[in-house]
């Protein structure tokens, strides 16, 4: 039976490399799936030949170069056997051009999902892309044209979160799914999907709702985690939600996210927010230098233009960052008024549902 083989490195990429497997499996039925990722892939039905877990920041991924050659030969060994028809790459591009430069070498043509954010930094990782891709799965409506330049075919697939919003519950029903009073004020925080991100965000996310809950008596606040992150007992207030990120959304009034794809998912579900991010001191300093784009957030990045504020690294400041949320629950106020305005445009550009679906289309016509 002809394998395909799925790499994703972190808890978002799992997370759409999840759908997608289960969206090849029907495609293609006569095909094996093995690959190394989390637990939605697991549950998909992708044979795990070793879960790991994303990491951010120049400094931290230093620390896990060992994990990752080690898991680098393993696939290399797969890759060699002759099975593997296809090399399905979801996002985590440091490792993952790696393992399609392998996957050339051993004569195996690569789907790329999600591709590198060379709009933002390392633009000469084109040259690289072009001479080990195969086909690119873009989710972002401006990348296309940036590959293609470079020589790469590249496609707009849509973005995947849209499979998982098709039909949005309205506020009460998401209060009621979460065991919330369907009146009254609520904050939503989303302080990331890594160890890494909780250690160095979570202390200035409560303080921050500890300020906003003596501004505005009454409010209510919800964390929602990551079903891979552990907590401490006392380390978070307020009640933390493993439910879908959409439904905290929906239930919210406003929300801080960190940046990456909540940013987005916020977008979608109209939900005001605010951005913040922070990484060590020398990750910061060289991404200064390397990073070409004047935002961080992906709800600004896609809109070109700051819909919602961000507040990075030294000026992430629990009394500032209040502030600012603080000024999105007014629901006739006028920062709430724009900031929906610019979400909606967000939303427009993001494509529409069925990114997975288009994606197994291509990988189904790519196995021999």
């Amino acid at each position: 039976m002809r394998e395909v083989l799925i790499v994703a490195g972190e808890a978002s990429g799992d997370l759409h490399a999840g759908l997608l497997a289960v969206s090849l499996r029907r495609a293609r039925p006569d095909l094996h799936l093995v690959g190394t990722g989390g637990l939605r892939m697991a549950a998909a039905g992708v044979e795990m030949l070793e879960r790991i877990e994303g990491v951010v920041g120049f400094i931290e991924v230093l620390r896990h170069v060992p994990a990752h050659l080690r898991l680098l030969r393993t696939l290399v060994a797969r890759m060699r056997t002759g099975r593997v028809g296809l090399v399905i790459l979801v996002d985590y591009p440091g490792f993952n051009l790696r393992v399609a430069a392998a996957a050339r070498a051993a004569g195996v043509p690569v789907l790329y999902y999600i591709t590198p954010q060379v709009w933002a930094w390392k633009k000469g990782r084109l040259r690289t892309m072009a001479e080990v891709i195969t086909k690119a799965a873009c989710i972002l409506p401006f990348e296309p044209p940036m590959l293609r330049a470079a020589g790469i075919d590249a496609e707009f697939v849509g973005h995947p979160l849209l499979d998982r919003a098709q039909v949005l519950p309205s506020r009460a029903e998401a209060r009621g799914r979460l065991g919330l009073d369907e009146s009254g004020e609520v904050l939503a925080l989303f302080p990331g999907s890594r160890a890494v991100e909780i250690r160095r965000h979570l202390a200035d996310f409560v303080a921050v709702a500890r300020r906003l809950e003596v501004l505005r008596p009454g409010l209510r606040v919800v964390l929602s985690a990551a079903p891979t992150i552990d907590l401490r007992d006392g380390e978070v207030p307020f009640p933390i939600i493993r439910a879908a990120s959409f439904d905290v959304l929906r239930a919210a009034d406003v929300a801080l996210c960190k940046s990456g794809t909540t940013t987005l998912e916020a977008a979608v579900a109209d939900c005001p927010c605010a951005i913040v991010y922070r990484t060590s001191a020398v990750s910061y300093a060289i991404a200064r230098r390397l990073v070409k784009i004047p935002h961080i957030g992906l709800l600004n990045i896609v809109a070109g233009r700051a819909v919602a504020p961000e507040f990075v690294q030294d000026a992430f400041r629990p009394e500032a960052v209040a502030a600012a949320l603080g000024a999105l629950f007014d629901p006739a106020g006028e920062a709430r008024r724009t900031m929906r305005e610019g979400l909606a445009e967000v939303r427009a550009q993001l494509g529409t549902p069925g990114a997975s679906e288009r994606v197994a289309a291509m990988a189904a016509g790519l196995v021999p």
